[in-house]
């Protein structure tokens, strides 16, 4: 029983590590370069996808899970996996495949991103 419970606190502490190194990479590029943070987003994204590609980026999943796959370079994991499973499907079911890989995570921040809206009064930023 104590070996299931140091399992979980190492596999929170390899989680909290990779997703942290990701966030602290992101963090330097923010800081030291003039890119704006869509540009940092989206490059993010296509570096989870070519990793993916390349049958990298598994390892990682593999190793750190949540730590992996909940930074923005995990949804490139996401849309390269879905794609490369539908790729056997056919050309469309490449396409089809991503989306359907995706479809809950998006469909779950529309959700949460209107109910949000209906609670709370957005405000603009005051510089």
């Amino acid at each position: 029983m104590f070996e299931q419970y140091v399992q979980i606190v190492w596999g929170f502490i390899k989680a909290f590590t990779v997703g942290g190194l990701i966030c602290a990479v992101a963090q330097v590029v923010i800081n030291f370069t003039d890119l704006t943070a869509g540009k940092i987003l989206v490059t993010f994204m296509l570096i989870g996808v070519g990793l993916q590609g390349l049958g990298l980026y598994q390892y990682l999943v593999d190793f750190a899970g949540a730590g992996a796959t909940v930074p923005i370079s995990g949804f490139g994991y996401l849309l390269a996996n879905g794609a490369i499973r539908g790729a056997q499907k056919g050309l469309f079911g490449a396409f089809t495949g991503a989306l359907a890989a995706a479809s809950a995570g998006i469909t779950a921040a529309v959700v949460f991103s209107f109910l949000m809206a209906l609670v709370f009064r957005s405000k603009s930023k005051k510089n």
